[in-house]
């Protein structure tokens, strides 16, 4: 949420913005063409449905257990073939954008079925928390000047590749509570960029003709995935944490 103050902060100081940033701002929705406005409803609609599909894989994972390195592998398999057909076959790319988003959503059934065995509470907040910081960061992208924001792109490329050298490294040489927060929080800050960058991306690639709807919003499923992930993790490290203080202030 600090980007998204600081975007309309950094606005707001800018000559002419005066009192009336609101329409100023927001009218920059009327620069996109009928066609990029109908491919943006598309992408979202479609990434809502993803979502939904999601979350039903994670409750399959908490009837029969089927989460793990399969069903990872399994959702791998279908973006790669979703990836391979042709963008004409969109019945067939829409299939396979679920089945991915349900064979993703048993993947995290483990994580979610422990938030749900410590405090159900948690994992609505998570839920609610990466809804309103995608929905912001990418109203943001929107509402900001076309490829204003598309140096994110490296910026945020780089920062994946230094959380892969650090768990890479964290697995050869075990891993350290600190090292583990960094790797949590900085990658929590890569992702929320990527959401900024990939739905500037979409808007440029559908002004360019590129209205692959399926494969955009295959792109913002996996950037909102990888933000609940670990904004899930955070909120069941703080609630361990101060479940120990409880405990040692009893003991006390």
């Amino acid at each position: 949420m600090e980007g998204y103050s600081s975007y309309f902060q950094s606005s707001s100081s800018s000559p002419g913005y005066g009192n009336s940033w609101n329409f100023d701002t927001f009218k920059n929705f009327r620069h996109f063409s009928p066609v990029v406005q109908s491919h943006l409803q598309k992408v979202y609609l479609t990434l809502c449905c993803a979502l939904v599909a999601s979350a039903v894989g994670s409750y399959l994972h908490i009837l029969w257990n089927i989460g793990g390195l399969l069903t990872t592998l399994a959702c791998l398999g279908c973006m790669t073939w979703l990836l391979a057909v042709s963008p004409h076959e969109e019945r067939k790319r829409s299939g396979l954008l679920m089945a991915a988003a349900v064979f993703e959503g048993a993947s995290i059934g483990p994580l979610v079925q422990v938030a749900i065995e410590i405090d159900p509470s948690i994992l609505v907040s998570a839920f609610v928390g990466c809804a309103i910081a995608f929905g912001c960061f990418s109203a943001a992208a929107m509402v900001a000047k076309r490829q204003e924001y598309l140096w994110l792109g490296a910026v945020c490329s780089s920062g994946l590749s230094l959380l892969f050298w650090l768990q890479f490294a964290s697995s050869l040489f075990g891993g350290l509570t600190s090292l583990f927060k960094f790797e949590l929080y900085f990658g929590l800050l890569v992702f929320v960029g990527y959401i900024v960058f990939d739905t500037q991306m979409i808007i440029e690639k559908a002004h360019h003709g590129d209205l692959d709807h399926v494969k955009h919003a295959l792109t913002l499923f996996t950037d909102f995935i990888a933000v609940f992930v670990r904004i899930l993790v955070i909120l069941l490290k703080n609630s361990t944490e101060k479940e120990e203080e409880r405990k040692k202030k009893r003991r006390n």
